[in-house]
């Protein structure tokens, strides 16, 4: 073992450094198990990230007016004895709704 101090990446601050520099043994371990963690973190915020990318629907159906999202769902709903279809979505708390068009009668 050396006895002359590690040289920091050159990728990190001046400022990080030099407080790391400043810092006692036990409080670099800390930072050095904070930073682990925080690390794998990140990964697997990105990860998730990618993956729900990758789960995104490419294209907007052909129906599907701009100001309706793409996540939006289709649902009948019966007003006076007629049924209707429903864009339907979640905006935050809220469920939202626009008119699609009539339910054709099975006959």
């Amino acid at each position: 073992m050396s006895y002359e101090p590690p040289t920091p990446p050159t990728e990190l601050p001046t400022d990080i450094v030099d407080t790391l520099n400043d810092s006692s043994p036990e409080l670099l371990r800390h930072v050095a198990s904070y930073a682990e963690e925080l690390a794998e973190h990140h990964e697997r915020e990105a990860r998730l990230a990618e993956k729900e990318e990758e789960n995104e629907i490419e294209e907007r159906p052909d129906d599907l007016p701009e100001d309706v999202p793409s996540k939006a769902t289709i649902t009948i709903k019966e007003v006076n004895d007629n049924r209707y279809y429903y864009w339907q979505w979640r905006d935050g708390d809220k469920i939202r709704s626009q008119y699609k068009g009539p339910v054709e009668s099975e006959k």
